[in-house]
């Protein structure tokens, strides 16, 4: 790297600054005040995610006595785990900074978040009545100082670590009152989960007033322990993240489904790799509670403020003020293409790229509903990774088996976190009689895929399929920026065909014509595609690579990238997450800029565009530029044939480029510095993502 020291960022410290985007998003004052509220709940979800994963793994790699600089690029795993705690502890700093001026600007507008010590006589008698009608039945409290065993607190909850300070046993003089050491009696509550961490308690006039449920409960503490004859009562709250890496048994009895589902029961036992506590609480209180649960230095352990759990703060309550969201955009349709006539007529004519949520995702449910139906539908075969809390997909795939198609789904029973989800939906369809695939050893499927085979008029099959960037989920479709092709081409889907063959026979490797496949494809396809535009350039030939992905992090395509750079390739990379990447240095990447994108919408799709001479390439796929989906991984790009879909793919990319609104380089300081194109106007890429499918549809409107 002629002497050039550093080639890569560390993927945590990257990562941990795209969380910081998000906070950025929380504190940002153009954006709506209760999105406000939602963007410190993802901020939160994702740092919860992050310790039960990654910090999880490299704090194993610390306890076995692993340096671990190979693997973690050149830094111990132990200073690793030191920076990461830091960082957070700045992060979490910064979060209830921000709470607290998003509180105060609710405030503004008649908004009031109060607590057990702010409720006038009204609100304490709903109090009073709502917790014996509705929490009391729910709180588990347990009384910790006689048990032989601390009890085993959940990752997924917050808890009140309760101080009773009790009076003494027999009557004494004030002076003896000093000198009598007083029993302490330490209990813990869990907040239960089956009630909103957010009570909306009786308007007064024009204000509005929210108690968070930890309030409540301290407010009726006097409820729970009266049995106790108590001088003091305190309560503060902590919360705990656990190890979540999943341990499989090499039990032969076992089906893969058994293990997958022991070892996410295993999960609520993982190690603690992170406690977090309000920095109020009394130093024995903290004492006693480390000690108990056996958390030391080793552990990331972070003052913070009254309050966790905060990812709740996604549910936090509108109250009806719609004034204080950002506007929903009502999906557009797809210019051609109908929810009312038969989609696979249309889709027989041509292709159809769907990009969600700015377009539709009903579309694909049609495309599943009407193949259910479809008497000369023979088969069904899809990939599910991630699926809705009451999937619309499975719904479909189960009214087909129903009508006597031959459904096939590979399901992956390793999507973290929807491990149990997945089991469950697993289940359900085998009762259905639905073939299940539980993936490939050794291999995760994240491939986006489903092939529908139909047996035409003239006794011919026929297939037609969907090609996507993200889950067959109707829930997150609303939120995640994804792109669909729907397509008939036949060669493409007799290499769809292929992967589905691959599923069942794993020791056979397909050539693949048209799609490029993990893991056997995918990375020496991408380094000729860079290849070619280093070709071209030094031919003197135009040559550009624009990439759309959520995370750059494999060091091999890093260097390529570079080497594309140096040879003078201009190169553009919208990268939302982790960008190991360093672009603009001088003899490596000069020809190089990165940005990312965090708005209302989650950028998700990934879309691949090569210059190719000026007869540009595009691609869509459901890999990332990360080790992980290059070489561990089932996934598939997949070319764009239609003209005018991947004119539609770089005009859109294009629109996402110009933004300066939402905008933030991605540069080795991983100060998130925003993009700002000095006078122009204001350019916000989701809004004119928008308005570009909007105007073609008016456009379309108009000429009929």
């Amino acid at each position: 790297m002629n002497g050039i020291e550093n080639r890569y960022l560390d993927r945590e410290k990257s990562w941990l600054a795209f969380n910081f985007r998000v906070l950025q998003e929380a504190a940002d004052e153009r954006v709506p005040l209760l999105d406000r509220m939602r963007f410190l709940g993802i901020f939160s979800n994702n740092l919860d995610e992050f310790f039960r994963v990654r910090y999880a793994a490299i704090r194993r790699l610390s306890m076995a006595g692993v340096s671990g600089e190979n693997i973690l690029g050149g830094i111990s795993a132990q200073k690793l785990l030191k920076e990461i705690t830091e960082t957070v502890i700045d992060q979490q700093s910064e979060s209830l900074r921000i709470l607290s001026i998003i509180e105060k600007e609710l405030e503004k507008e008649n908004i009031f978040i109060i607590n057990e010590t702010e409720i006038n006589k009204q609100q304490a008698n709903f109090v009073k009545d709502y917790f014996i009608q509705k929490v009391s039945p729910e709180v588990v409290t347990i009384i910790l100082n006689d048990l032989a065993e601390f009890p085993l607190l959940k990752d997924t909850s917050g808890y009140l670590a309760v101080k009773l300070v009790m009076k003494p046993k027999e009557p004494v003089s004030i002076l003896e009152k000093l000198k009598v050491k007083k029993e302490i009696r330490y209990a813990v509550i869990e907040i239960p989960k089956t009630i909103n961490r957010f009570v909306v308690l009786p308007s007064n006039n024009d204000k509005q007033y929210i108690m968070l449920l930890d309030d409540l409960i301290r407010h009726n503490l006097h409820k729970i322990f009266n049995i106790f004859d108590y001088e003091s009562i305190s309560a503060h709250m902590i919360k705990i993240t656990r190890d979540a890496q999943l341990d499989l048994d090499s039990d032969l009895n076992k089906s893969f489904m058994e293990k997958i589902s022991s070892s996410v029961k295993d999960r609520r036992i993982g190690e603690p790799v992170r406690f977090i506590y309000d920095q109020t609480i009394d130093k024995d209180t903290l004492k006693f509670f480390l000690h108990k649960m056996g958390i030391d230095a080793k552990d990331s352990i972070i003052p913070g403020g009254r309050y966790h759990n905060r990812r709740d703060y996604m549910d936090f309550p509108n109250l009806g003020r719609y004034d204080l969201l950002y506007k929903t955009n009502t999906p557009l349709p797809v210019e051609g293409l109908s929810l009312e006539g038969s989609i696979l007529k249309k889709i027989e004519e041509k292709d159809y790229l769907v990009n969600a949520p700015y377009q539709s995702f009903s579309y694909i449910i049609k495309f599943l509903r009407e193949a259910a139906l479809d008497p000369k539908v023979s088969a069904i075969k899809i990939t599910l990774y991630r699926l809705a809390k009451n999937s619309q997909i499975v719904s479909s795939l189960i009214n087909a088996a129903k009508n006597g198609k031959k459904v096939t789904v590979q399901i992956e029973l390793q999507a973290r976190f929807d491990e149990a989800s997945n089991i469950s939906y697993a289940e359900q369809m085998q009762t259905e009689g639905i073939e299940l695939i539980f993936g490939v050893k050794g291999l995760k499927v994240h491939s986006k895929i489903c092939l529908v085979e139909r047996i035409d008029d003239h006794g011919k099959l026929k297939r037609y399929g969907i090609i996507s960037t993200g889950n067959f989920n109707e829930s997150t479709a609303k939120v995640y920026t994804d792109v669909t092709l729907f397509t008939a081409h036949q060669q493409v889907l007799k290499d769809v065909s292929k992967v589905f063959e691959f599923f069942h026979i794993n020791y056979r490797v397909h050539r693949y014509k048209h799609l490029i496949v993990s893991p056997h494809y995918t990375r020496s396809r991408f380094y000729k595609l860079i290849d070619r535009e280093i070709v071209n350039v030094n031919l003197g030939k135009p040559a550009y690579i624009k990439l759309k992905m959520n995370s750059l992090s494999d060091t091999k395509m890093i260097d390529k990238l570079y080497d594309a750079s140096r040879a003078g390739v201009k190169v553009k990379l919208i990268i939302r997450g982790i960008c190991s990447l360093i672009p603009g240095v001088k003899g490596m990447s000069e020809n190089i800029e990165a940005v990312s994108i965090v708005d209302n919408y989650l950028e998700h799709s990934r879309v691949y565009i090569f210059c190719n001479d000026n007869n540009p390439e595009a691609f869509i796929s459901s890999a990332d530029f990360m080790t992980r989906n290059l070489d561990t991984r089932v996934e598939v790009t997949c070319p764009i044939y239609d003209a005018g879909i991947k004119k539609e793919l770089i005009d859109t990319f294009n629109i996402a480029w110009k933004g300066n609104v939402k905008v933030r380089y991605h540069s080795e300081k991983l100060d998130n510095k925003y993009r700002m194109r000095g006078d122009k106007p204001i350019f916000r890429a989701q809004l004119e993502t928008y308005k570009y499918y909007r105007d073609k549809i008016e456009v379309v409107a108009e000429k009929l």
